[in-house]
C-alpha cells in the first residue's frame, strides 16, 4: 500500500472515530479504543493502530478496532471497568495505580491487562533560564511563589507532574498553578504569563519545540540525578534515565538528561485471547507501516514490548511474545 493511500484511510479514520460511547462494542470483534484529547500524541497513535488494523487484519479476520478521543489516562480506565471501550492508552503511573488502586485511582482494576509498551513519556520540565540554577529537578524551588503549568486539570499530565515533583521533595502548595495544556502552556511562558511548564511527551514535543524556537537559551529543560531518578522511582519502578540529544530542540546546545515513563496499550481481560494474540501479532509485524502514520510509533521493537509494564500481560499478547523468543518475568504473568 502507498503512504498517500495509507494516509488516506487515516483520515478517513479520524473522521469516523466519533463513535458514541454509549453504543458500546456493535458486534463481536467490533472493539473500541480510549486515547486521550485530539492535540496529543495518544489520539494519533491510537488512529495509526486502528488503521492498522483495519487495513490488515479486519478483512480476513472481522477483527477491527475503532479509536476514540478521551480524557486520557484516567477516563480510559473508568470507560474500560465499564465496557464501554475494551483498549485504552495509559501512562505507565497510570496502569501501576489502576493495578493496586491507589494514588488518583479509586479502586484496583484487576480486569486490565496489558498488550504492549508502545513509547516513552519524557518528561520535559520547561522553565526559564533565569530559576535553572542548578540545572535539575532541584531548581523546582526556585519557582516557590512564581506560576508553572502543571498540566490539564485532571490530566495524566497533571497527575504524573504531580508525583514526580512530590517524590523529590518539591512542595506544589507553594507554586502558582496553572492548569493549561501544552500549546496553551507554550503560549504563556512565551508571553511571560508562566515561568515554567509540565510536558511529558515523546521526543521531540511540539510545546516544547515551539517554546525553544522562540526563547532559545531563555527557556532550560531541568535535568535528573541519579538520586533524583531514585527517588522518583521509589514506589514504583516505572522511570528510565533518558537522553534528549543536544540540537533535538532549536537552539538546544547541550543533552537534557530527564527521565521517561512506558506509555502501554491495556485490555480488558475477557476480550478473546486469540483477538488480542492477533491484534499484536500485525502491529509487530507491521512496523514500518506504523511509523509512516506516525512518528512516535518509531520507538516501538519488539525486544522492548514489555518494558516497564505494570499490569500483566493479557494471555493472548503473552503467547504472541513467547513465540518470538522473549522471556516472560512471572510478574507478568496473569494467574
Amino acid at each position: 500500500m502507498s503512504k498517500k493511500r495509507m494516509l488516506k484511510c487515516a483520515s478517513g479514520l479520524l473522521a469516523a472515530a466519533v463513535v458514541s460511547l454509549s453504543s458500546g462494542v456493535q458486534a463481536e470483534g467490533n472493539y473500541v479504543m480510549g486515547t486521550a484529547t485530539t492535540g496529543g500524541t495518544y489520539y494519533p497513535v491510537g488512529v495509526a493502530i486502528s488503521t492498522l488494523i483495519k487495513v490488515k487484519l479486519e478483512p480476513s479476520t472481522n477483527i477491527s478496532v475503532s479509536a476514540i478521543s478521551s480524557a486520557g489516562s484516567g477516563e480510559n480506565l473508568k470507560l474500560m471497568d465499564e465496557d464501554q471501550i475494551q483498549f485504552g492508552i495509559l501512562q505507565g503511573l497510570y496502569g501501576a495505580y489502576a493495578w493496586n488502586g491507589t494514588g488518583p485511582v479509586p479502586k484496583a482494576y484487576k480486569n486490565l491487562r496489558s498488550v504492549s509498551m508502545l513509547w516513552q513519556n519524557v518528561e520535559h520540565f520547561v522553565v526559564t533560564t533565569k530559576v535553572a540554577k542548578t540545572g535539575t529537578i532541584e531548581d523546582m524551588t526556585n519557582l516557590y511563589g512564581e506560576s508553572f503549568s502543571i498540566g490539564a486539570r485532571n490530566s495524566g499530565t497533571e497527575g504524573s507532574g504531580r508525583f514526580i515533583l512530590g517524590k523529590v521533595g518539591i512542595d506544589l502548595e507553594k507554586v502558582n498553578l496553572a492548569y493549561l495544556g501544552y500549546g496553551p502552556s507554550a503560549d504563556a511562558l512565551q508571553n511571560g504569563n508562566i515561568d515554567g511548564m509540565n510536558i511529558p511527551a515523546g521526543v521531540p514535543a511540539a510545546a516544547v519545540t515551539r517554546a525553544y524556537a522562540n526563547m532559545g537559551d531563555k527557556v532550560t529543560t531541568l535535568n535528573f540525578t541519579p538520586e533524583q531518578i531514585a527517588q522518583v522511582n521509589s514506589d514504583f519502578e516505572l522511570w528510565t534515565a533518558y537522553t534528549i540529544p543536544s540540537g533535538t530542540y532549536p537552539q538546544q546546545a547541550e543533552d537534557i538528561h530527564t527521565i521517561a515513563q512506558p506509555n502501554i496499550l491495556a485490555v480488558r481481560d475477557d476480550v478473546p485471547e486469540n483477538d488480542v494474540y492477533e491484534i499484536t501479532k500485525t502491529i509487530y509485524e507491521n512496523l514500518p507501516f506504523l511509523n509512516n502514520i506516525h512518528p512516535a510509533t518509531k520507538a516501538m521493537a519488539l525486544e522492548k514490548a514489555i518494558a516497564g509494564l505494570p499490569l500483566p500481560l493479557h494471555p493472548g499478547a503473552a503467547r504472541f511474545y513467547q513465540e518470538q523468543g522473549l522471556k516472560i518475568p512471572d510478574r507478568l504473568i496473569a494467574e
